[in-house]
C-alpha cells in the first residue's frame, strides 16, 4: 500500500522530541531518564512534543509520561503492553502509535477523554477481537490501523476516514455503510474472511488504494469499475472464478412476480383501482436485467451471473450481474467487456 501518511514515529526526532527507542528499558527506567526534565524546576518538559518509546519493555506507562501535557506524537510500539491507560486526559494528542502489543479490549478504558486533535491511531498488532467503539469519540481522526487483532466486526459508524487499515483479522462482513467514507483513500481488508463486498464501495470516489487479497471472494461487484481514482487493487489468493458460470440453480418466480414482470414487459396500463394494492406496490421495485438485448425486468426473483470486465487492459476481473432469467446468461464465447476509460490502472496483483 502507497503511504498516504507515516506508519511510525521514524523521522520525528529533534529538539522537541524524547527517543528512546530500542533501548529495552523498564517502566521504571525510562520514568528515571524522564525524570531529568522536572528537576530543579525546569520547564524542558514543555518543549516536548514527540515522545519515541517503541521497542522497550513497557508492559506499563511511566509515570513521569503524562506530565508532558504538550506532547503531540506518542509512540508506544513493540512493548508488551497489557493496559493503555486514557492518556487524552492529560495531553491532545494527533498521533498515538501502541501496535505489536498485547492490548486486548478489556486493556482499553471505557470511554477516551475528549481529544479533538488526535488525527492517526495505530493499534495494529494486538489482541483486539471486537472493534472498539470507544474510539468514534476521536472526531477528527483519519488515519486508523487495526490490522492483525483477529476482530470478526467493523462499525457501522466509522466516517471521515482517509485511511483504514483493517488486514490480517476474521471479518466476514463488509457494512454498508463503509460506503459513507467520502474521504477514503486506502482500504486495508486483505487476509479475513470475506466473501463479497457490498456495492456501496462505488461511493468511494477518492479511493486510491484497495487491498483485499487473501479472502474468500468469488466475484467483485460490477459497480467496483465507477472508482476513476482507483490506482492499486490487490486480488491474489482469492477464488475468483476463472470462467463464466453456465449452471446455476434457479428457483420459479412466484405468481406476484410473474404478474409484475408480464405488465412491465407489455407495458400495460391499469387505472386505479384495478390492480390489487400488493401489486401496485410490487411494481414499483422492478429493476431492469443487465442484458442490453433483454428488455425484461425482475423482482426478488433474480439469476446471479459472472461478467469478465477487463479492468486495466491487461487483466479480466469477474464481476457480479443479477439477470431476469438464465436465458439470458451471455454465451461464453461472448467478447469480454471494455469499459470505456481513460485511466489504467498502476498496479493490479492476481497471484
Amino acid at each position: 500500500m502507497n503511504n498516504y501518511t507515516s506508519d511510525s514515529s521514524d523521522g520525528e526526532t529533534g529538539n522537541k522530541a524524547i527517543d528512546l527507542a530500542y533501548l529495552l528499558k523498564n517502566p521504571e527506567s525510562v520514568d528515571k531518564l524522564l525524570a531529568q526534565y522536572f528537576e530543579n524546576g525546569s520547564k524542558k518538559f514543555l518543549d516536548v512534543e514527540n515522545m519515541i518509546l517503541h521497542h522497550n519493555e513497557l508492559t506499563a506507562l511511566p509515570s513521569n509520561l503524562t506530565r508532558f501535557i504538550n506532547m503531540r506524537v506518542l509512540d508506544l510500539s513493540n512493548n508488551g503492553l497489557t493496559v493503555l491507560p486514557n492518556i487524552f486526559q492529560y495531553c491532545q494528542l494527533s498521533k498515538l502509535v501502541a501496535k505489536n502489543n498485547r492490548l486486548d479490549n478489556e486493556a482499553l478504558p471505557k470511554d477516551f477523554s475528549y481529544c479533538p486533535t488526535l488525527k492517526e491511531l495505530n493499534l495494529a498488532g494486538n489482541n483486539l477481537s471486537e472493534f472498539p467503539d470507544q474510539i468514534l469519540t476521536f472526531t477528527s481522526l483519519r488515519y486508523l490501523y487495526l490490522g492483525g487483532n483477529g476482530m470478526k466486526n467493523i462499525s457501522k459508524e466509522i466516517w471521515r476516514l482517509q485511511v483504514l487499515s483493517l488486514g490480517g483479522n476474521n471479518i466476514s462482513d463488509v457494512p454498508v455503510s463503509v460506503g459513507l467514507l467520502k474521504s477514503l483513500q486506502a482500504l486495508v481488508l486483505c487476509d479475513n474472511q470475506l466473501e463479497s463486498l457490498p456495492a456501496s464501495v462505488a461511493n468511494l470516489h477518492n479511493l486510491r488504494s484497495l487491498l483485499i487479497h487473501k479472502n474468500r471472494l468469488k466475484t467483485l461487484p460490477p459497480e467496483i469499475i465507477a472508482l476513476r481514482n482507483l490506482s492499486e487493487l490487490s486480488l491474489r489468493d482469492n477464488p475468483l472464478v476463472v470462467r463464466f458460470v453456465s449452471d446455476i440453480q434457479h428457483q420459479p418466480a412466484s405468481l406476484l412476480e410473474l404478474s409484475a414482470r408480464a405488465i412491465k414487459l407489455h407495458n400495460i396500463s391499469a387505472p386505479v383501482g384495478d390492480l390489487p394494492h400488493s401489486l401496485a406496490q410490487y411494481l414499483e421495485s422492478a429493476h431492469r436485467c443487465v442484458n442490453p438485448h433483454c428488455k425484461g425486468v425482475y423482482f426478488d426473483n433474480r439469476v446471479e451471473h459472472i461478467k469478465f470486465v477487463d479492468f486495466c487492459g491487461k487483466y479480466r476481473i469477474p464481476l457480479l450481474q443479477y439477470l431476469c432469467s438464465s436465458k439470458c446468461a451471455s454465451s461464453p464465447n461472448e467478447e469480454v467487456i471494455k469499459p470505456h476509460r481513460t485511466y489504467l490502472m498502476k498496479k493490479v496483483l492476481l497471484g
